[in-house]
């Protein structure tokens, strides 16, 4: 015996969505084995009249009933994962299966402890968070908390805090808000956006977060699941991301920079009087290249640069490259953490502001000390405190930082009023220049 689905059947929905003719295919009750394409109206179910069959086939069909049928129905949010966005709507689904009578516990297929040992094995973290929620209400969760426990133990506890989390958020919620299809005044079903978008905002920060390894870490990682709470620790710095939108002018390049020095060959003997003074005998002149080098700025917090910043620091070394950094905590790419603020003579025609982290200081480092010429000083404007892409200290990220100063030779200064003495060599006490300055002293 066998049994079908009628998806033309399905009707309710609030958001526009019309039916047409559907191709349904025979699938199965395993993980995997069924899926809904809204888009294309092709929906795979089993065709058992088993329980695992039945609920698998209400599950997809509930997909039908209540998911996101246009692309503009879902929100664009830097912030979220579209991993996230898709194991948080199936937890939905399932929650309001759950909710209607459903015995959600038929859609374990046993796979769930095996895959989890793989993840933690593999040490796939992010996808450790999304899975969870892909099990989550289907009673098979404790069966993948074990799977990851014998691979990562450490990971065990922080997994079953972000499942206490998720229960917490839709305690009290009924089939009707969960399935809710009207749209917001953003043209985002409501269901949707009430339950599935904040889950998976709540597992995007989650992911970005570094596996807690420790009581403390994970005192720190519970804390960061409360709302309006500090993301936990990421342990690692964020990409490097220009901003291409600045827009430059020309700034006039005054000739008095390029000065005539002594040197042993040339065109036209300046100095003749070096001929019998100078044991170098360097009686003819060479025009120095005008002074130069890169400025990196740590733009976090409050620290700005205006336009007259710019034409201060311009005046003692006009071809300079000036660059500035700060990164939004806990972006994943979608805004410019850094920015070029002047290049052998253009400069930015107006001032840019900071994101209030650091969190990309030695990608920054690494990218100016390639650019130097040779010979040319890197200074960096900076209070030595570097964080990660949440913007939390780090001490593996600091020494990071230490050891490309000792590197490239950096020249540290705490502000800008600083940077001339740093270009023509004169040193600052690296002791006060906080976690990276007691590294660097700590080495000497």
């Amino acid at each position: 015996m066998t049994a079908t689905a009628y998806p033309e059947l399905v009707d309710g929905r609030r958001d526009g969505f019309e039916q047409g003719p559907w191709r349904v295919e025979v699938g199965s009750s395993l993980r995997g084995g069924a899926s809904c394409n809204l888009t294309e109206r092709v929906l795979r179910v089993p065709a058992g009249v088993d329980g695992s069959s039945r609920v698998v086939r209400a599950h997809e069909l509930m997909h039908i009933r209540v998911s996101p049928f246009l692309t503009r129905h879902v929100p664009v949010d830097a912030d979220v994962s579209s991993r996230a966005l898709e194991c948080a709507e199936e937890y939905r689904i399932n929650l309001l299966l759950g909710r209607l009578g459903f015995d959600t516990s038929s859609l374990r297929d046993g796979s769930e402890r095996p895959g989890g040992r793989r993840l933690a094995e593999a040490n796939q973290w992010n996808e450790a968070v999304c899975f969870l929620m892909a099990v989550a209400g289907t009673g098979g969760e404790t069966e993948y908390i074990r799977g990851i426990r014998s691979g990562q133990p450490t990971w065990a506890p922080a997994l079953r805090a972000i499942k206490k989390r998720v229960l917490e958020m839709v305690e009290g919620l009924g089939p009707a808000q969960i399935g809710d299809t009207s749209l917001t005044d953003e043209g985002v079903p409501r269901g949707f956006a009430d339950v599935t978008v904040p889950i998976a905002r709540l597992l995007s920060r989650s992911m970005g977060a570094a596996a807690p390894e420790g009581a403390e870490s994970l005192r720190i990682f519970r804390r960061s699941l409360e709302p309006s709470s500090r993301r936990a620790p990421s342990g690692a710095f964020a990409p490097l991301v220009f901003d291409q939108s600045m827009t430059y002018v020309d700034r006039r390049r005054r000739a008095l920079n390029r000065r005539p020095k002594p040197a042993t060959s040339g065109t036209v003997m300046r100095y003749p009087n070096r001929l019998l003074v100078d044991p170098l005998q360097r009686a003819f002149a060479r025009k120095t290249p005008s002074p130069g080098g890169v400025i990196v700025i740590d733009q976090s917090g409050s620290m700005d640069v205006t336009v007259a910043e710019l034409e201060q620091l311009l005046r003692c070394a006009p071809d300079a490259l000036i660059v500035g950094y700060s990164h939004r905590p806990g972006d994943n790419g979608s805004t410019p953490n850094a920015w070029v603020l002047a290049h052998r003579g253009r400069v930015a025609n107006h001032a840019r502001t900071g994101n209030i982290g650091n969190g990309v200081d030695a990608p920054v480092l690494r990218w100016a000390s390639r650019q130097a010429a040779a010979l040319d000083p890197v200074v960096w404007v900076t209070d030595g405190q570097v964080t990660d892409s949440h913007d939390h200290p780090c001490h593996s990220l600091s020494l990071e930082c230490a050891r490309l100063v000792q590197r490239h030779r950096i020249r540290l200064v705490r502000s800008l009023d600083e940077v001339e003495g740093a270009l023509r060599r004169r040193p600052s006490a690296v002791t006060t220049f906080g976690r990276v300055g007691r590294l660097l002293s700590a080495a000497r």
